[in-house]
């Protein structure tokens, strides 16, 4: 594999994590409701929700995928299910008040990581996008060093981007208007999580 077909992957790979999803979604509203140190914890658990994809991809989950369609099927509904579920909770809670100028309290190291690693792992797309771009940038016989420096770069990419977006919403200025506008945004991000678990279930 060549220098250039190693940059090609980590940038599309970049683009395809910037991109707004479940994961940056999640970011923002945890940035924005329980601080950097949660969002961080988040943001690692869906890299490495990231680094499950792009392994499956590079060791031929597609072709399992090509071979049992009613396994994409299953993981698509499972992950839409899981989508709905969120958003649920973020719409049936809407209404719960905040003592101004306090965030919610911050759940534990291993609640921040599942949660990202559950979102990640809940959008099966990202498996079919790393079999496109694997498909025509990493040959056969490729060394197995450059498979783990792959997967470093994709956790890399998607942490470092989702810690950013989490620090970002974590400012006092984002988390005051938060506060004043709990319902509106709650029932925002509630809306766009079930927009994107019907994409999930029927791409």
């Amino acid at each position: 594999m060549t220098l250039a077909a190693f940059l090609t992957v980590a940038v599309m790979h970049l683009m395809a994590a910037i991109s707004p999803g479940p994961a940056v979604l999640m970011s923002a509203r945890i940035g924005l409701t329980e601080g950097l140190r949660s969002g961080v914890l988040v943001a690692a658990g869906i890299g490495v929700g990231g680094v499950v994809w792009a392994a499956a991809a590079l060791f031929g989950l597609n072709i399992v995928f090509q071979a049992a369609p009613s396994l994409l099927w299953a993981l698509r509904l499972g992950g839409a299910g899981y989508l709905f579920w969120m958003a649920w909770g973020l719409w049936r809670d809407a209404d719960l008040p905040i003592v101004a100028g306090e965030a919610l309290p911050p759940r534990g190291a291993f609640a921040a990581f599942r949660l990202g690693l559950w979102t990640q792992l809940s959008n099966p797309k990202p498996a079919v996008l790393f079999s496109a771009i694997f498909l025509g940038t990493v040959p056969q016989g490729t060394p197995i060093w450059v498979y783990g420096a792959l997967l470093l770069v994709v956790f890399l990419n998607e942490t470092l981007w989702n810690s950013a977006v989490a620090r970002i919403f974590s400012f006092n200025p984002a988390r005051r208007a938060y506060i004043s506008l709990k319902s509106v945004i709650d029932r925002t991000l509630a809306g766009l999580l079930a927009v994107l678990g019907f994409k999930i279930a029927a791409f």
